[in-house]
């Protein structure tokens, strides 16, 4: 079975020290890999205005946020100026790509999108994804062709951008199987690879699940044998720092278990795009996270007129 890594990389921090250790870790065990980074500046401090959110503060509380991702980054945008990340780290980015990681776009403020995306309309959604896309251009000296969006937040708009943009593939929610996704009854040919596995935050302190035995608990998850394999989604502020042990167990297990770990890419070209089903995309709620996702829905069926 192939398991497709998505390392979502959202901070300054998670740039300059998270993706370093991850290329050493993921080259050492020989695993493929995408690597979706935040562009613009990084504005993580603003976050906290998420905290009248439902679910938010016990959330905050489980994964020790202070913890994982520092004071200074939790300044950011608000007592200190948020570091742009695309400028200060265009070496850390180009390093990706030059040790074979596929990589792409995540978006260009990460606190402004997932803040922002759900009630924007065309022309702030535009001007967020052309941003990322153009300083991924100028880092790269391509086009990126793939699109992970942040915090799983999409709305009508960003789905027609990721067909008229020309990404090839996108990974922009959560799910269970790749399909093409149908929006408001509009049909978006792009396909979507969507996350089918939980993510360490989602899962740590609940249920008794713990730092300890998280990894034995997604590696049962993942044991499913599920023709579409899966797409786990993983965070340079996680896994590339104080959980970095926790992603070599992972990776250790599904190796001894022998499923092929593999990029976006790879894991893209097992499907042909014309035989991939039609999906309905709705918002909603998954426990472990909170605020409003873009879920997988049932199969769009042919006589609903597209």
């Amino acid at each position: 079975m192939k398991i497709a890594l998505k390392i979502d990389v959202d901070t300054y921090r998670g740039t300059r020290e998270g993706v370093p250790r991850l290329i050493e870790t993921l080259q050492r065990h020989q695993a493929g890999a995408t690597f979706l980074f935040s562009l613009g500046p990084d504005h993580t401090g603003r976050a906290v205005r998420r905290a009248f959110r439902p679910g938010f503060m016990k959330k905050v509380s489980r994964t020790s946020v202070l913890e994982h991702y520092g004071i200074v980054t939790l300044l950011y945008g608000t007592l200190l100026p948020g570091p742009d990340i695309g400028v200060r780290c265009a070496d850390i980015l180009r390093s990706v790509r030059d040790a074979g990681f596929e990589t792409g776009v995540h978006t260009w403020d990460h606190v402004k999108w997932q803040d922002g995306v759900a009630g924007a309309d065309a022309a702030w959604t535009l001007d967020q994804m052309q941003r990322a896309c153009d300083r991924y251009e100028q880092i790269f000296g391509e086009r990126p062709h793939v699109h992970g969006a942040a915090g799983w937040q999409m709305n009508r708009h960003s789905y027609r951008l990721t067909q008229k943009m020309g990404f090839q593939y996108c990974s922009d929610t959560r799910g269970n199987q790749p399909f093409i996704p149908v929006i408001n009854g509009e049909l978006i040919v792009c396909p979507q690879l969507p996350t089918t596995l939980p993510t360490l935050d989602e899962l740590i302190g609940v249920d008794d699940i713990t730092v300890d035995n998280v990894a034995d608990h997604l590696l049962r998850l993942s044991a499913d044998g599920r023709a579409s394999g899966h797409v786990y989604t993983l965070h340079a502020e996680l896994e590339g720092m104080k959980l970095l042990p926790v992603f070599e167990r992972l990776l250790d297990g599904w190796r001894n278990a022998g499923h092929e770990l593999v990029s976006l890419h790879d894991y893209h070209k097992a499907f042909e795009p014309t035989t991939l089903p039609r999906h309905v995309v709705v918002d909603g709620e998954i426990a472990g996270r909170s605020g409003t996702l873009s879920l997988q829905k049932g199969e769009f069926l042919a006589d609903a007129g597209i």
